[in-house]
Order: C-alpha cells, then sequence, then structure tokens
C-alpha cells in the first residue's frame, strides 16, 4: 500500500479530534505490512510448533529490536511446556517477551502487559489457514505500537508479549502469567489484542469492565479513531454463553490472577477459522483505526497507571466474588469453543 494512502487514511481516521490528533500517531503502512507479512502462505498458518511458527517468531523478533525492546534475560524468546487437550503428550511452545522501560526506571512503578498471540491453526483440511485476522492483526497492532513508543517512552514499564498456543488453550498466556517476568504486584493492567480487522459494523468491543468495573470511565475517556464504534461488554453472563468472552482469549489468564485487563476484539465472523482468513479480505482502514485506538488507550493507561494501580487496591480490598477457573475434568484450562 502507498505511503500517502496510509497517511490519509490515518488522517481522515483522526479528524475532528483535537486531542487524538495531539497524540502518538501510529505507522499505518508499517501496521499493514506486519500483518500482511504474519498472514502470509510462506507462516503456513503459524501453528504451533511447526516451522511456520518458527517463521512468524523470526519476524516478530526482529520487529521487536527494530522497535527498541529489551528483553528479559539473553533474548526475547521464553520457552514452556504443557499438555494439549486429549493428549498425554508434553509439547513445547514459545513466548516472545519484550519491553520498554519507564522513565522513572524504577522497580517499584506499576506495569502495563500487552498481549497478542501470534498462533493459529496452521493446515484446515489441505488448505492453510493463515488467520489475517485471527490473530496476524492483533500481533501487527502489538508491533506499531511497540515502534511508536520506541520514539515516545512511556511513563512505566509496558511489556509486550506475543504468545504462543492460544488456540489450543491459552497455554502461552498461562505460562506467562505463571512466570512474570517482574514482580506480579507490579502488574496493573494487561491490554489483550485477539482480532482487530473485519466487523461489517466497524464495531469493537472492549471487554472487562464488568469485572473490574472502575475501567469503565476509563475506557470510555479514550479517544477512539474513526470510523472504529467502541463498544463495551461481551464480559458477563447476560450476553449469553457464547458472549461472555471472559476465557475466549488470553486475558483469561490474568483474570485468574486477579489482574485487570481489557480485551479488544472482534465479534465472530464468516471467515472466523476457515481458510479466508486472508489479508485480501481485512478491512483496512478499519483495522488502522483500531490500532490507533488501542494506541491511544495505551497512553492514556500509561499515563494514569498510578490511578488504576490505587483504584485496583480499592477494588481487592472490597473482596469481590472471583469467578473459577474454565477447566475441564482433568483440571486443564480449556478455551470456550474448543472443548471437543
Amino acid at each position: 500500500m502507498h505511503r500517502l494512502f496510509v497517511a490519509g487514511l490515518l488522517a481522515a481516521a483522526l479528524h475532528g479530534s483535537p486531542a487524538m490528533a495531539q497524540g502518538v500517531l501510529a505507522d499505518g503502512e508499517g501496521a499493514l505490512a506486519h500483518l500482511r507479512a504474519l498472514s502470509d502462505d510462506d507462516m503456513d498458518g503459524r501453528r504451533t510448533g511447526t516451522e511456520g511458527a518458527a517463521a512468524a517468531r523470526a519476524y516478530i523478533s526482529e520487529q521487536f529490536f527494530l522497535a527498541g525492546l529489551l528483553a528479559f534475560g539473553e533474548n526475547w524468546e521464553h520457552d514452556f511446556s504443557y499438555a494439549p487437550r486429549r493428549s498425554d503428550d508434553t509439547l513445547t511452545g514459545i513466548n516472545l517477551v519484550g519491553y520498554h522501560a519507564g522513565i522513572d526506571g524504577s522497580d517499584t512503578t506499576p506495569v502495563l502487559v500487552i498481549t497478542a498471540h501470534y498462533d493459529h491453526l496452521g493446515n484446515c483440511g489441505g488448505q492453510i489457514c493463515n488467520g489475517a485476522d485471527d490473530n496476524a492483526s492483533g500481533v501487527a497492532a502489538l508491533l506499531a505500537i511497540a515502534e511508536a513508543l520506541r520514539d515516545n517512552p512511556p511513563d512505566h514499564t509496558i511489556i509486550f508479549a506475543a504468545l504462543d498456543a492460544e488456540e489450543n488453550g491459552l497455554n502461552g498466556a498461562r505460562a506467562l502469567v505463571a512466570d512474570l517476568p517482574v514482580n506480579p504486584e507490579r502488574v496493573v493492567l494487561n491490554i489483550n489484542l485477539d482480532m482487530l480487522a473485519i466487523n461489517a459494523d466497524n464495531e469493537l468491543p472492549a471487554a472487562g469492565a464488568f469485572h473490574f468495573p472502575f475501567l469503565r470511565e476509563h475506557i470510555d475517556a479514550i479517544a477512539v479513531a474513526e470510523p472504529t464504534q467502541l463498544i463495551q461488554g461481551y464480559d458477563s453472563p447476560e450476553w449469553g454463553p457464547n458472549g461472555d468472552w471472559t476465557y475466549s482469549s488470553d486475558h483469561a489468564a490474568f483474570h485468574d490472577a486477579g489482574i485487570p485487563w481489557i480485551y479488544y476484539g472482534v465479534d465472530f465472523h464468516e471467515h472466523y477459522h476457515q481458510p479466508t482468513d486472508e489479508f485480501e479480505v481485512v478491512q483496512q482502514d478499519f483495522f488502522l483505526s483500531n490500532t490507533q485506538t488501542v494506541l491511544n488507550a495505551v497512553v492514556y493507561f500509561d499515563e494514569n497507571l498510578e490511578t488504576i494501580a490505587e483504584e485496583l487496591a480499592a477494588h481487592r480490598g472490597a473482596e469481590p466474588a472471583q469467578d473459577a477457573a474454565y477447566t475441564a475434568e482433568d483440571g486443564r484450562f480449556i478455551k470456550p469453543g474448543m472443548e471437543n
């Protein structure tokens, strides 16, 4: 896509929003390039444990480097073991975790964690399922946000985690939360990105405030880029068995740890888990406006993270009821819709 056309899309998205126009802007051309690369046939559907997944990791690692992310340890790769559903085998997944250090450099201030899973289904009945929306879009947005903050350093430490093995049970997220690279008490918010590119009505749900009500006003205060139509919900029983997304993506691991989360992701559509989920069907202007909206959210929450920490402490002091983890009879975590 030509740079001038992408710039025009972003300019249109920002029109009429002075607060947003003065903020940090995402590189739309770069975000689209990430989405295209991660959903290319060369990635072979990015199934965990395959050469396609390794190719995706190589690409993401290069972008982590270019975005100036620091590593916890020697590199960004963090291996973990897990047992897939209906199997006694032990498999290995690999998360990629980097961070932008907060300006103050303190090891006691609040931390924000941004997540997006890079794995997908691989081959589906002999065809490649490239997962452009699910979830090349979320990872592409994560990379664009990391790049934007390279030249606009955050006040607080922000961790960027490209997670593996989400499709077969949120295993990468569970591994990350079980072994966070910082003191878990410092992590006060997770922003999870999963499917940001396709919706006929340009609706982008932001879930999470049902469980952490103090987030509701903050979510409403964030500038929304056009044509995105932000809605809150999809996080409570009132949405029905398929409409409560509390356990539908990687934020579920943070939920079970009592860490607040906001899940940005579209509703199911005809391309979900189908070979047709290709770059060509992505709504580019919608994806770009969602990427900018989430970047606005990251900047906003970074600026207000001390307040979020105080509100979280008060929330925990009220001792609200905690949902039970969504597990199978053998105690393994289950991603809703993937029970069989």
